[in-house]
């Protein structure tokens, strides 16, 4: 068991190596709707995104459909806000469901909204002013997933999502006259499946997990003429509390580390990094670090929870500073029963 560890924990070395040596300006793929890579989950956000190996709860599903069989209550229940760069809002929200102590699996649905807000819309014409305004159009975004996972034993679990991906950009103006005198409207309008599908693996070792998934596996979308692939992305993770390697009392310090190594379509291949201190099972502290990223390095994060009978209740809160564009906030209310 300790020779499996090991060589797991090689093998995230090697890839964090590789990712830090990359070229910065390595030649990739375009994608579209990257609303899909905005992390939504407050304690995810804080933690820099690497969650791929831990257990969670509903949120999972916004990252690793898997670690959703590691829910220990009936339900759970996640929502919160992305206050995302430009005025952007992500409102999001996950629900999930463990019948008889999850012997048949965890079953889960989600919830993805964007906000753009509303834009000035105008054509080119010969008049004074140069152009003609012709109101304004408000673009939007939406996902819904199903997702489901399963325990296949104390160590290993498995699970997947389906998620219908919507964007609508406006209805762009196309002039129907000569001279542009008179204008119709072309719709923008994009839609299609995707799956998430990934494990999570217990080694036995101590805390130690690791976790494994592909994330926007889908066909080419299309708007009119024009088509592009969703940000397909893999990642890989490990983690553990490392208090369980020293003589501290775990149930009043648990400190967590997890680290992530991903690899996306659309560029180059990133290493992510968080650090989780946990008080009394009550306060928790949270770090995190993303590398190779142009403007979004460092997050912070703040997390309280508590336990009201068999009801409990959670709310996180994570910072990001984002370079030029100011400050990216994230807000999680959780709920389980």
């Amino acid at each position: 068991m300790r020779r499996m560890v090991i060589h797991v924990a090689i093998l995230l070395v090697l890839v964090s190596l590789l990712t830090v040596h990359a070229p910065a300006q390595q030649k990739l793929a375009q994608t579209g709707m990257k609303f899909l890579n905005v992390t939504t989950d407050a304690r995810a956000v804080a933690l820099g995104e690497a969650v791929t190996s831990l257990d969670g709860t509903s949120s999972s599903l916004f990252f690793n459909p898997s670690s959703m069989a590691g829910q220990k209550n009936l339900v759970s229940v996640d929502l919160g806000q992305v206050q995302w760069i430009a005025d952007i809002r992500h409102n999001y929200a996950s629900a999930s469901f463990s019948p008889w102590e999850g012997d048949l699996g965890v079953i889960g649905v989600m919830v993805q909204a964007v906000d753009y807000g509303d834009f000035e819309q105008t054509v080119k014409t010969g008049t004074d002013a140069g152009y003609l305004d012709l109101g304004t159009f408000s673009p939007t975004a939406l996902v819904l997933g199903l997702g489901y996972a399963r325990a296949l034993s104390e160590k290993f679990s498995i699970g997947g999502m389906v998620k219908w991906v919507h964007q609508d950009l406006g209805s762009g103006a196309v002039s129907v006259a000569a001279g542009g005198g008179s204008y119709g409207y072309a719709s923008n309008v994009a839609e299609l499946f995707a799956a998430d599908f990934g494990i999570t693996y217990k080694t036995g070792f101590k805390s130690l997990q690791f976790g494994m998934v592909v994330r926007n596996f889908s066909k080419e979308a299309r708007y009119i003429d024009e088509g592009f692939q969703l940000p397909l992305t893999f990642r890989i993770g490990l983690s553990a509390n490392v208090f369980d390697f020293a003589s501290v009392d775990r149930e009043e310090h648990q400190l967590l580390v997890a680290i992530d190594a991903e690899h996306p379509r659309d560029y180059p291949e990133r290493v992510k990094m968080g650090v989780e201190y946990l008080f009394m099972n009550i306060v928790a502290l949270r770090a995190g670090f993303i590398s190779l990223a142009d403007e979004q390095k460092f997050s912070y994060g703040l997390g309280l929870q508590k336990s009201l009978g068999s009801v409990g209740l959670g709310v996180d809160y994570a910072y990001t500073p984002f370079g030029v564009f100011d400050k990216v906030q994230t807000f999680t209310v959780r709920i389980s029963f």
